[in-house]
């Protein structure tokens, strides 16, 4: 019988509370869901006598020859009649208490459902890394205490001229290392048929195989020196003066610092603690993300529109979702701010999403600034013990503020009061592999309406989805703002209901103080040509950069690619040098003077030296075509050698602290221009910038997806934003080939709602998202051939459905990457009579091993 009554579809872990009375029940198993590839269902163990096991705990189970993670899904007092007690084993520890509450694991349930995609690998999405582990195979060479079997070979002057090849081989890459000591893995990798050589050895006895358990994520201890007694007769002078040290520091010291400071030796604390004056003990050190200290922040004054879109989030006491749509500048984290106040103060928690790390530093600076230690970041660039840390801080309860990037919707805050999505319109919000597929709004949606709190989607550019749901397509915010005083009819206009939910759109049409929106100058490249400009740069944005320079003022330039140029080419044959595994030219990189130069793949990593002469036809005429940040700033160093530059792109970024420290340099004025890449336009707040120049637009505009428009007027318009938040007035110069474009005269006025209508009306016409559904199938394989059989196989089989067209097979825009050919099925439905979908496990079992299928649902890029 089960102790917990749960249907298994979907699971639904029993509340904690329902835990087993272990003097009424001798034997106890419990039914987990397993972490290991291939394994569906549920799995059943025994529970050691010493073991208090809730359900959603999270156990060490043997499974196979290893150990593995798992999470407890029911308590049973029998197990299933089919399965013989002395088979079954034992769990083999909890490795956390469960944090599963019915409205969390019902998120997960529902991303499991909703993208296709085994829960155990949501839950993996869900927990910090490392929480889940999985135990390996090791082979260890056996020292000092040697088995019978080995002697006369240990005692012979070289023992592996008995060994065959292959565990010769094995041996003295042991022998090699001081430990002697090599994963099961590892020795697979280095040597063919490892498995004979390892055989051999262990017949020999010259090594042992044994398991490592999961290097599971634990908590960080650290000594520390806390002083119990006074000071008496039977301590010597430098006993005493220790003593004096640990009371003048209020009696208690990590032992580390105690140490450093008297200069003294760990052995000497240890005789003051058998005297009995202090007490060493371990006690643990919370390893968080810790930003720079602030003076306290005080709330701003808010203007009319602002005070009204804030006092509409107040009121709303359950689910709701609210679009704010403010222009660049107009204080949408003012109001975050103020929003959260009075929710803390209620002992609730919030989680504020963003799209990017870059972008953390700066909001966590001011929240911290208003919110103190109540603040706390959660993102894939902490390390695992941060994370691990920062994730069971949040299970506390206590009420505190958690910004994170996409995978933070997943964080565990109990008493959730309000979740908010800054720049909710960004893509870096959807991922793309691995699975599951998830868009960290569609899930924030779900998790407010099982939370009952409202969600906050705030942007200047909001998606056309988010436009759309809001209900009837209200005013833009410009446009209300010109019919004088309207804006306040729509600031918060109730539009419609859904869910059991209301839908709000809030409108800050207004930059803070009034200041107005910077003038977009649009200059056309090909007029630069004919009259006889060659550089990259127009001749008002030379004469912009210029007088940038004499004002001592400050400026951002964007540019679409990082890196030097976008392609080396042939100038003899024309012939562009390639990556070897990708079916992409290779950009240059320069990395500094006189260093090697060096030509890189955006998409592998695969890099190379630059050749002098051409592989294909000999000639020294090799050419750097295309402009990336490197080439930029090498050309403005050239063309203006006084202006200091710091350059912002992914290049630059990679190490830890890196976004903060360079953005820091350039707010405290130790740059003139800040050059970067797409990093740019994610809602930095630089109040000193006045010059906001693009250097080409169009590599924005001409990409082969039915959302490259939509992306390319959000990336403008944010980045055209940067300009003009402080006291001076805006300038922004937009370079471009192709002024006609429609994103472009829309980026010109800033007019969000003629850009909006028109694309609507183009995406309505063709089925497309908001108005349809699309689910995306992604096939790769080493194999060209099998893996364009397999998707002309899958989209025959799912062309006898009726219900939704299919689009394909046809290949990726880029063929293939780190050498696996890609090939793409689109399916596309209308959203409002969900049809009868494919049996996905039916679609899998026609993927022969070698392929490899995602399924990626609402998919956002489709090249």
């Amino acid at each position: 019988m089960y102790i917990n009554n749960v249907n298994l579809s979907p699971l639904v872990v029993a509340e904690p509370s329902e835990s087993y009375q272990s003097s009424t029940i001798l034997n106890r198993w419990v039914e987990v869901l397993v972490d290991c590839p291939g394994s569906i269902g549920l799995f059943t163990y025994r529970l050691p006598a010493q073991l208090e096991i809730k359900p959603g705990d999270i156990l060490s189970v043997p499974f196979g020859a290893q150990q593995l993670g798992a999470i407890a899904i029911r308590l049973l007092s029998q197990p299933n009649v089919d399965l013989p007690p002395e088979k079954i084993r034992e769990v083999e520890d909890i490795v956390s208490v469960g944090f599963f509450p019915s409205a969390y694991w019902e998120l997960l349930n529902r991303v499991a459902a909703y993208y296709y995609t085994p829960l155990i690998q949501v839950i993996r999405v869900a927990l910090p890394p490392g929480l889940l582990g999985r135990s390996q195979r090791r082979i260890r060479v056996i020292r000092g205490r040697g088995a019978e079997g080995s002697n006369y070979l240990l005692a012979s002057p070289n023992p592996s001229a008995f060994l065959t090849p292959t565990a010769r081989q094995i041996w003295e890459l042991l022998q090699a290392q001081s430990v002697g000591d090599y994963s099961f893995v590892y020795l697979q990798q280095k040597v063919k048929s490892a498995y004979r050589g390892i055989r051999e050895l262990l017949r020999f006895g010259l090594v042992e195989s044994y398991l490592e358990p999961p290097r599971l994520t634990r908590p960080k201890l650290q000594k520390a020196v806390t002083l119990i007694g006074t000071i008496d007769h039977d301590l010597t002078t430098r006993q005493r003066e220790i003593l004096e040290v640990l009371r003048r520091r209020g009696g208690e010291l990590w032992q580390n610092e105690l140490l450093q400071i008297c200069n003294a030796s760990s052995s000497t604390l240890k005789t003051i603690a058998q005297k009995g004056y202090i007490v060493i003990e371990e006690r643990e050190v919370l390893r968080t993300e810790q930003g720079p200290a602030f003076a306290q922040d005080q709330p701003k004054s808010l203007n009319a529109a602002q005070a009204s879109a804030l006092e509409t989030i107040q009121t709303l006491d359950r689910f709701a979702q609210v679009l704010l749509h403010g222009v660049t500048g107009s204080g949408k984290t003012e109001v975050y701010l103020q929003a959260i106040a009075p929710l803390l103060n209620q002992g609730k928690s919030a989680l504020v999403l963003v799209p990017e790390i870059g972008l953390t530093p700066q909001l966590t600076d001011r929240f911290r600034a208003r919110f103190g230690n109540k603040v706390s970041v959660y993102h894939s660039a902490l390390s695992d013990g941060e994370r691990y840390d920062t994730w069971r801080q949040m299970l506390t309860g206590e009420p505190q503020v958690v910004i994170g990037t996409r995978s933070a919707v997943f964080a565990p805050l109990p008493k959730l009061g309000l979740i908010i999505l800054d720049e909710e319109h960004d893509s870096s919000f959807k991922q793309d592999s691995p699975i599951p597929t998830y868009h960290a709004r569609t899930v924030a949606q779900w998790r407010a309406e099982l939370e009952n709190c409202p969600l906050v989607l705030g942007s200047a550019t909001p998606s056309l989805e988010s436009w759309v749901s809001v209900g009837t397509s209200p005013p833009s915010p410009l446009s209300a703002s010109r019919e004088g005083g309207q804006e306040r009819n729509f600031n918060s206009s109730l539009l419609n209901q859904n869910s059991g939910g209301r839908n709000y759109y809030l409108s800050l049409p207004e930059r803070i103080n009034s200041r107005p929106l910077p003038p977009v100058e649009i200059v056309d490249m090909r007029q630069e040509l004919q009259q006889g400009n060659r550089s990259i740069f127009s001749r008002s944005l030379q004469a912009a950069l210029q007088q940038l320079q004499e004002r001592k003022q400050q400026g951002i330039l964007f540019i679409h690619r990082r890196g030097h140029s976008t392609f080396v080419s042939c100038r003899s044959c024309g012939y562009v040098l390639e990556c070897p595994h990708c079916d992409v030219s290779l950009a240059y990189h320069h990395t500094e003077e006189k260093a090697p130069e060096l030509l890189r793949c955006h998409y592998c990593n695969y890099a190379r030296s630059h050749p002098k002469f051409c592989p294909d036809c000999s000639s020294p005429y090799l050419k750097f075509f295309g402009s990336g940040t490197q080439r930029v700033t090498q050309e403005l160093a050239r063309q203006f050698p006084e202006l200091r530059l710091i350059r912002f792109d992914s290049d630059t970024t990679r190490n830890k602290g890196s976004h903060r420290t360079l953005l820091t340099q350039f707010a405290n004025g130790e740059a003139d221009l800040l050059v970067g890449t797409q990093m740019l336009t994610k809602g930095l707040d630089l109040p000193q910038v006045t010059l906001v120049g693009v250097v080409a637009a169009d590599g924005l505009l001409n990409l082969s997806d039915y959302r490259a428009s939509e992306r390319a007027f959000q990336t403008l318009t944010q980045v055209a934003g940067r300009a003009g938040r402080g006291d001076d007035p805006g300038r922004v110069i937009v370079q471009t080939y192709t002024t006609e474009h429609q994103v472009i005269a829309a980026v010109r006025s800033h007019d969000y709602l003629s850009f909006s209508q028109a694309e609507l009306e183009q995406r309505q016409a063709l089925n497309y998202p908001p108005y349809g559904r699309l689910i995306l199938l992604r096939l790769s394989s080493l194999d060209p051939i099998q893996v364009q059989n397999t998707a002309q196989i899958i989209a025959t089989a799912l062309s006898t459905e009726e219900e939704f067209e299919i689009l394909g097979p046809a290949p990726a825009s880029i063929l293939r990457v780190a050498n696996r050919y890609r090939w793409q099925i689109l399916i596309k439905f209308a959203p409002d009579a969900l049809p009868q979908l494919p049996d996905w496990e039916e679609v899998r079992s026609l993927c022969p091993q070698s392929v490899s299928l995602t399924i990626d649902v609402d998919p956002i890029n489709i090249m």
